[in-house]
């Protein structure tokens, strides 16, 4: 028998809308990760929601659980991870908000820090083929797209607790036939390429750097890149810039200098975001007027520290959030709610703006869909801007409730998680 010829996106993409005009059940622009198809936070597209009441949205369902971790979207189902009745599970909703399924695995940790932490604060990633869940216990798995368990770890078994001041926050990421992980904290840490099909680990790389107290504690999630023809990613943490190749773990470079005076208590938690060559690295501590930005251009052997650094600046930064990469520019969301238009190229500043003053901060990475930014506030107000060449303020939207996950833009709607709800605005 022949093979059938596999269809290039752009036919799949044919597909799709056909299947929206015959009445077929419905399928999704996919949001298969916490940052997104393309791992910067953005995507294009247009008529995106900017104003909107609790009280006039397309659905809300109640969460049986906090959780920090954000949903993520392929075709018609949506997937999130919560600590239900004090239980790890994994939830699945159609587009209109009806459970299809719910896998529980073993009792939650509890979080350390109640107000911010949560037990499920990494979110899930997808390929369409399965999906991968983690929690603060240490369940590390992968599900079927029914909701079956495919395979399940105890890494907190295995290779015991991991030693963070907050709670657990980076996110796994899928490369060819291998989900990534890291753990990094004040103890061993490695990151780990997984094979998707049996969860066995295929190898383990250690990354231990002396550096001050806590610095060593990480929270970011790793980046996807290319580095000549190889598949590879990034890991930011212990002051260190690190890329490694995806199918064997092998070191590729590295490049330190990001804080010559060993300031300390500054954990990584930011991801850093990769704009065309340039990786742009959120340093220090936006909540204590400590934060720094800098940029390495991709690419090179070894250490990379004294060839590579592009440019610092100390004038501003993040703290939790994360940057945005669109059209060109960076997007800075600051702690209180100053943001940043900036060239990844020089770190010039294009322009700055401020959204409504508030002693809240924010927590939950922004994100940007089709020009309108995202910036929620921890106290469930969500604003939306349009950004590009001058910023405009659209909406300030109150959810009424706390907010720590990155909202999902998907088909011209929003996905926002709040403290007790998944809610879908259009």
């Amino acid at each position: 028998m022949s093979k059938m010829p596999s269809l290039n996106p752009s036919i799949l993409r044919l597909v799709t809308t056909l299947v929206f005009s015959t009445g077929s059940p419905l399928l999704a622009e996919d949001w298969p990760s916490w940052r997104g198809p393309s791992h910067t936070g953005s995507r294009a597209g247009q008529d995106y929601p900017t104003q909107w009441s609790i009280d006039q949205v397309d659905w809300k369902v109640a969460l049986p659980g906090k959780g920090a971790s954000s949903p993520v979207v392929w075709q018609d189902r949506i997937f999130v991870t919560v600590p239900a009745d004090g239980v790890d599970t994994a939830l699945a909703y159609d587009l209109k908000g009806k459970q299809v399924w719910k896998t529980e695995f073993g009792t939650s940790t509890k979080a350390k820090h109640m107000k911010l932490g949560t037990s499920s604060n990494a979110s899930p990633v997808t390929d369409g083929k399965g999906v991968f869940v983690y929690f603060k216990s240490g369940t590390f798995a992968a599900l079927e797209m029914d909701g079956s368990v495919r395979w399940k770890r105890d890494l907190v078994k295995e290779f015991g607790p991991q030693e963070l001041y907050w709670d657990q926050g980076s996110s796994p990421i899928l490369i060819d036939d291998l989900v990534i992980l890291p753990r990094l904290h004040a103890g061993d840490s490695w990151i780990a390429g997984f094979e998707k099909a049996t969860g066995k680990i295929r190898w383990k790389q250690g990354r231990n750097y002396e550096v001050p107290a806590e610095n060593d504690n990480g929270y970011t999630t790793p980046i996807p890149i290319r580095d000549g023809d190889r598949q590879a990613f990034l890991v930011w943490c212990s002051d260190h810039l690190t890329a490694y190749a995806a199918d064997d773990g092998s070191l590729l470079w590295s490049s330190g200098g990001f804080n010559p005076k060993a300031k300390k208590l500054w954990p990584p938690i930011a991801t850093p975001v990769v704009a065309g060559e340039v990786v742009v690295v959120p340093v220090g501590r936006d909540d204590r007027k400590q934060a720094e930005i800098h940029a390495v251009r991709l690419g090179g052997k070894g250490d990379v520290t004294g060839t590579h650094r592009l440019w610092e600046r100390n004038d501003f930064g993040v703290f939790v959030s994360s940057p945005i990469a669109y059209e060109g520019r960076v997007y800075l969301l600051r702690h209180k709610g100053e943001v940043v238009c900036l060239d990844p190229q020089t770190g010039t500043p294009f322009w700055t703006a401020t959204l409504p003053k508030s002693l809240i901060p924010y927590y939950a990475s922004p994100v940007i869909a089709g020009g309108i930014l995202y910036a929620s506030r921890e106290d469930g107000v969500v604003f939306s801007a349009r950004i590009g060449e001058r910023f405009e303020l659209l909406g300030e939207n109150e959810m009424k409730e706390q907010i720590l996950a990155t909202p999902v833009p998907f088909d011209g709607k929003l996905l926002i998680r709040t403290s007790g709800h998944l809610i879908c605005v259009k």
